[in-house]
């Protein structure tokens, strides 16, 4: 229901996009995501950190890329959001000592720290070629590109890593188990 409910933003701003312009699919996306917002709010009683840093990101690029009538603007959010995960998960890893996707799943979940630890460095790894590619895509790619990017192959390269790390993780959750035994 969450994934839903953060997807149909997407979609609104996609659609008004391709049919308006990118100012029309930037209003869209800030109205839904706030609709969106508030049914989880009223859903579930409680705004994840992440849910909430990324509904404030569309609101304050998608205000400032309305107000400055600058499509980059926008365009930047994924890039920020990007390398901004790829940060927290480095630095909670190599200077707190504390990997966060353990932190996150690790009641539910208990795997070797060195398997926590790649699975860490992935997903590091992913946010920052995302991040990277984002950036050039702003610049080196035409708008069109770049929206497809954004709406379609991100969020389908997000699904195929988590698909990967699922498996990874419940292979190593049998070797695990195996081990304590």
């Amino acid at each position: 229901m969450k994934q839903l409910l953060n997807f149909i933003p997407l979609i609104f701003f996609f659609v008004f996009l391709t049919i308006y312009d990118i100012f029309a699919g930037v209003q869209a996306l800030m109205i839904t995501a706030t609709v969106s917002f508030l049914i989880l709010l009223l859903i579930y009683r409680k705004i994840d950190k992440v849910e909430l840093i990324s509904y404030l990101m569309i609101i304050i690029f998608g205000g400032f890329t309305l107000y400055t009538r600058d499509p980059n603007i926008i365009k930047w959010k994924v890039t920020i959001i990007n390398f901004s995960f790829a940060t927290a998960l480095l630095v909670s890893q190599f200077v707190f000592q504390k990997n966060l996707l353990q932190t996150m799943l690790g009641k539910e979940i208990q795997l070797d720290p060195i398997v926590w630890n790649k699975l860490n460095l992935l997903w590091i790894s992913f946010f920052m070629f995302c991040g990277v590619f984002s950036l050039g895509a702003t610049y080196y790619t035409s708008d069109d590109f770049f929206w497809i990017f954004k709406v379609f192959i991100l969020p389908g390269a997000s699904l195929l890593l988590s698909l990967i790390s699922g498996i990874y993780i419940y292979k190593n959750m049998n070797k695990s188990a195996n081990a304590s035994n």
